[in-house]
C-alpha cells in the first residue's frame, strides 16, 4: 500500500468514529485544551487524549504547547486528503448527469 493510501485510511478511519468527528468540530474555529474539549462533549480527558492521538496519527489535529497547556486545532490539510478522494468522484459524476439530461426526451439537446 502507497503513503497515500495509508493516509486516506487513516484519515476515514479517524472519521468513522462520532466522538473524533465532535472533536474536530471542538477545535475547527479556535485552540483548545484537553481539559477544554472534555467539558464541552462530556467526556474524560483520558478519553479525549485516546481520540486525539487517533486524530494526530492521521494527521487531522496539531498539538502545541502554550505554556502548560497542551492546545490542539484542526489541521486543515490532513482533512484535504479526504476530501481530494471525495472530490475525485464529482466531475466524473457531473458529466454523466449532463449526458443523461442531455439525452433526455424533451431537454432539446438529442
Amino acid at each position: 500500500m502507497n503513503d497515500s493510501a495509508v493516509a486516506l485510511d487513516r484519515t476515514f478511519h479517524a472519521l468513522a468514529d462520532p466522538n473524533r468527528r465532535a472533536i474536530l468540530a471542538v477545535v475547527r474555529n479556535e485552540r483548545c485544551a484537553v481539559g477544554e474539549i472534555a467539558d464541552v462533549l462530556g467526556l474524560s480527558q483520558q478519553i479525549v487524549s485516546h481520540h486525539l492521538k487517533v486524530l494526530r496519527a492521521a494527521g487531522l489535529v496539531t498539538g502545541a504547547r502554550s505554556g502548560t497547556r497542551h492546545l490542539f486545532a484542526v489541521r486543515v490539510e490532513g482533512l484535504a486528503v479526504g476530501k481530494g478522494f471525495l472530490d475525485d468522484f464529482w466531475p466524473e459524476r457531473l458529466t454523466a448527469l449532463k449526458r443523461a439530461v442531455e439525452s433526455s426526451p424533451g431537454s432539446g439537446h438529442g
